[in-house]
């Protein structure tokens, strides 16, 4: 068991109530697993650059693995993607209710943010962490590529406008992981825009990657449903998978000579990452 996940088991949501299982639906999608990409990838950057302060930026990455999974349980609705499985689970709205669903995301959304303010770390780091996931994860990075995603359903975007779409949908969450990691750190402000801009590609390929596995996978693999972009503007879609595949492997090869002008440490868990969930 990684360090987050202890971190995690111990720092679940919980509240003083009597609602009949509002407590329990705070915690069963973070629970449920899923890789923590991108808590491992904020805390994989402090550890690579200033190891003392990784226990430190622990409350940063619960509040920015709650804030992805508050994205997850909405995309599942039936307004969006009406799936039934997420992470290997029944999907919120399917264990309980709509309401419920709706009223979990939007308290991890909330607590993402008080989750960062509760960190041992300074004034100053707490906010620039608070702003780059504000930036990324709302209303002009995440959220922007959601309502692209869904407006455009059954429309077939060109690859810059797929690219833009999923740069906002998926990357920019990523790209924060890894500016976050290195501004807790306290690396300077070339490297941490280096450093966004390597998340910013590797967002992308993970997407990709993400619809090659919807494309070609089944529902036990994947834990949750499969084949079910068919209507979506997913890169499997537009160039087909050995399309998709070969954008992908670019962009790891963009990844790793861009790498290059970082320190070693860094390489090293980026390409750890790369080689788990992306080869």
């Amino acid at each position: 068991m990684s360090d987050f996940v202890k971190f995690l088991d111990k720092n679940l949501p919980n509240v003083v109530s009597f609602h009949p299982h509002y407590n329990n639906a705070l915690k069963d999608m973070l629970k449920a697993g899923g890789k923590h990409f991108r808590a491992n990838l904020l805390l994989g950057v402090v550890n690579a650059l200033k190891p003392e302060l990784t226990q430190s930026a622990m409350r940063v990455a619960l509040g920015l693995e709650m804030l992805h999974t508050y994205s997850l349980i909405h995309d599942d609705l039936p307004v969006m993607d009406n799936a039934p499985l997420r992470r290997g689970v029944p999907t919120l709205h399917v264990r309980y209710d709509e309401v419920t669903a709706v009223l979990v995301g939007d308290a991890l959304n909330t607590q993402a943010f008080y989750e960062i303010s509760q960190a041992d770390l300074s004034a100053d780091i707490r906010i620039k962490c608070v702003e780059i996931l504000s930036q990324n994860g709302g209303m002009s990075g995440m959220v922007l590529g959601q309502a692209l995603d869904c407006h455009f359903e059954n429309t077939l975007l060109g690859l810059d406008e797929l690219k833009f779409l999923h740069i906002h949908k998926t990357a920019k969450l990523i790209a924060a992981a890894l500016k976050m990691g290195a501004v807790i750190a306290g690396a300077d402000e070339k490297m941490c825009d280096e450093i966004y801009s390597i998340g910013i590609d590797l967002g992308l390929a993970f997407q990709i990657q993400d619809d090659i596995i919807d494309a070609t996978s089944d529902e036990s693999k994947a834990g949750k449903p499969v084949h079910n972009d068919s209507e979506k503007n997913s890169f499997t879609n537009l160039m087909g998978v050995d399309g998709a595949i070969k954008a992908k492997n670019e962009l790891i090869d963009k990844i790793l000579t861009a790498l290059e002008k970082l320190p070693n440490a860094i390489n090293d868990v980026v390409k750890a990452l790369i080689n788990k969930h992306l080869v």
